[in-house]
């Protein structure tokens, strides 16, 4: 069994007899963390967003990185259910913990497993089915997508009232953004995940097109701002389109592209079929999957700069978690080729599940913020749990077939 914690960094000879560089790394990553970095852990922290503590224990012997449903299915349980244990007394409508009821959602749908769905029933009427802001960002919108999914298993009306509401004070010109200084509404690519999937599921609940209208000509604005062409990434923001790496490439944050690869799948879910925006976002997937399986690591997971990995010390589950649970969605769907991705996905969810530890801890998940920033080994945060949640239920769409194409998954 391996220990995966700070406090260990005391036993520097052991470690890096045992270890060896990679010891050294980690040592250093925490030691260069600002003030300002280690001020932002502490607050996510006070939050109850997670932690990150000096000893996390073992690390899970009883995993299997074998993508049969069942064995997936084991982890997906150690994990949710450890989240759910600790967190659902602290419940808010925060991006941060609306990404963990999504993928509690996924998981209920996928696991045939009630107590997750109920959980999140249980927080929409503790909310009132409110959102969490009066004309609110991309952030306080998002967790209108579990309102929007348990309104279409359900039907109540009342569950999407209010998020209808505020959707439709967004909808009259000029669409103009709030942050000053920022030329569009959606305009970090964060928000590419936490607002489109919310107005594609207002169509679904509707049948209106204008929330589709409007969603598309935000999206295009954002991608044309932020989108590298030549990269096939996206940078965070604006103040990012010129920031660079320590090795001087250009910097791009795995957990921003993988908000844009996972919001794509999750509005491309919803989206008309015969919506003329349809082929943009899917050629943008297929571009942006080809560039991120190019940069994954040998342990099949993503460094939080992802052009220059040598730089960072731990692998960041919550990036790779979006990543693998686009490219698994993409092969379910028939939008990516299973033969040269289901590889990707296979050696991607046998290196996250090397970050589970035996209580059902997922570690190496970098706290808030926009770019690149060491954390701990142990460090645990709401919105990377839900992302694999949500990459396990896909996985498990995938089954056992060599091109990921298992009958009976959701079309999109």
């Amino acid at each position: 069994m391996v220990h995966r914690g700070w406090k260990q960094s005391v036993l520097w000879p052991v470690l890096l007899a045992g270890f060896g560089m990679q010891a050294v790394a980690q040592r250093v990553s925490m030691e260069n963390a600002t003030p300002q970095q280690l001020a932002g852990i502490a607050k996510d922290n006070s939050r109850h967003f997670g932690d990150d503590p000096d000893d996390g224990g073992l690390i899970a012997t009883d995993l299997s990185a074998s993508l049969d449903p069942a064995a997936v299915g084991t982890a997906m349980r150690k994990v949710g259910d450890w989240q759910l244990a600790r967190s659902q007394v602290y419940f808010d409508r925060i991006w941060t913990w609306s990404v963990l009821y999504s993928g509690f959602m996924a998981a209920s749908d996928s696991l045939g497993d009630a107590k997750y769905r109920e959980a999140m029933e249980a927080m929409g009427r503790k909310f009132d089915w409110q959102l969490r802001s009066h004309l609110p960002d991309a952030d306080d919108q998002s967790v209108g997508q579990t309102y929007l999914e348990l309104y279409l298993l359900k039907k109540d009306p009342a569950m999407i009232a209010p998020t209808r509401s505020e959707l439709d004070a967004l909808l009259p010109e000029p669409h103009v953004s709030k942050k000053p200084g920022k030329p569009v509404i959606w305009w970090w690519c964060d928000a590419l995940f936490m607002a489109p999937p919310v107005w594609s599921r207002m169509y679904a609940a509707t049948g209106d097109r204008k929330y589709i209208g409007y969603l598309n000509e935000e999206w295009a604005k954002t991608s044309d701002l932020l989108y590298d062409k030549q990269e096939h990434l996206y940078a965070r923001d604006a103040d990012y389109l010129t920031k660079t790496e320590a090795n001087g490439k250009k910097m791009f944050w795995s957990r921003g592209n993988g908000w844009v690869m996972g919001g794509i799948a999750r509005t491309l879910d919803y989206l008309p079929k015969d919506d003329p925006a349809r082929v943009k976002y899917v050629t943008q997937l297929k571009e942006m999957a080809a560039r991120v399986a190019s940069l994954q690591g040998p342990d099949g997971l993503w460094r939080a700069g992802m052009l220059d990995p040598g730089n960072y010390s731990e692998p960041e589950v919550s990036g790779s978690a979006l990543f693998t649970y686009a490219l698994a969605w993409g092969i379910n769907q028939g939008v990516l080729d299973g033969k040269v991705y289901r590889p990707v996905v296979e050696k991607a969810w046998a290196g996250m599940l090397k970050h589970v530890y035996a209580d059902g801890r997922l570690g190496c998940i970098q706290q808030t913020g926009a770019e690149p920033a060491p954390f701990k080994a142990t460090a645990s945060y709401t919105y990377g749990v839900g992302a694999f949640l949500m990459a396990g239920s896909e996985i498990r769409r995938m089954g056992v077939s060599p091109a990921g194409t298992k009958k009976g998954h959701k079309p999109g």
